[in-house]
Parts: C-alpha cells; sequence; structure tokens
C-alpha cells in the first residue's frame, strides 16, 4: 500500500496498487503548474485510489479541454492529474506527494520539445 499527502496535511490518500507507468512530463502546463523542470506522475486505476482524508480541501483546475488538474487549496500541493472524460478509469498522483518509496516501473520522459533550456538531461 502507497500513502500521499499534500504539504501542510490536510490531504491524504492512500494507493492500494503499485503504479501502472511513471513520467516526467516536460509540457509547458505540467512546468508552471509545478514550477519546477517537469512534473512526474504515477498512473494508477482510479479504483485503487482512496481519499482518506482532505478530499473537500482539493481545488480542481481544468487546464485544457479534458484535463483536470487537483490541488490543495490550502498548501498549494499538486495532487491528481486525470482526464474528466477520455480516460475516467484512470489517474496520475504527483510522485513528490508519496510519504512512502514507491515501486517505480521504468519511468518515461514526455514532451521533451518543451524541457527547460537550463535542465541537463542524460
Amino acid at each position: 500500500m502507497n500513502k500521499a499527502s499534500c504539504l501542510c496535511g490536510a490531504v491524504k490518500l492512500k494507493i492500494d496498487a503499485d503504479p501502472v507507468k511513471v513520467s516526467h512530463c516536460h509540457c509547458k502546463m505540467c512546468q508552471k503548474q509545478h514550477g519546477a523542470a517537469y512534473a512526474t506522475y504515477a498512473r494508477f486505476r482510479r479504483d485503487d485510489v482512496k481519499y482518506l482524508q482532505g478530499e473537500d480541501k482539493l481545488t480542481v483546475y481544468n487546464s485544457s479541454e479534458d484535463v483536470l488538474r487537483k490541488f490543495c487549496r490550502n498548501c498549494g500541493s499538486n495532487i491528481e492529474w486525470g482526464c474528466s472524460e477520455r480516460f475516467p478509469q484512470w489517474v496520475a498522483i504527483a510522485l513528490a506527494a508519496f510519504d512512502n518509496d514507491v515501486k517505480l516501473p521504468e519511468i518515461k520522459e514526455l514532451h521533451l520539445e518543451s524541457k527547460a533550456c537550463w535542465l541537463a538531461l542524460s
């Protein structure tokens, strides 16, 4: 079982599975939302993700036609990224939100065409 939370602790969740996919996303939206060179998300079946507390503390931002990004309105921590209609059975959780080490599959690099010019990738 994996556990995750926001910076202030208002939002807590558990995930009863290991990630199916993990990616470093270099798109401009992820860069701006995370304030970093890229965002790392782990994908799970939505049925495996359970909020233990603070789901009412999440704010939802519809960043594009069918992408919903959820973050804690108290501390701003990025928690969840999901497609509203195309793939409702999947959800991606920000890897930095995890409270434990997560068993990771190979990490894919996405949207390298917009990677930060100051980031050196190996």
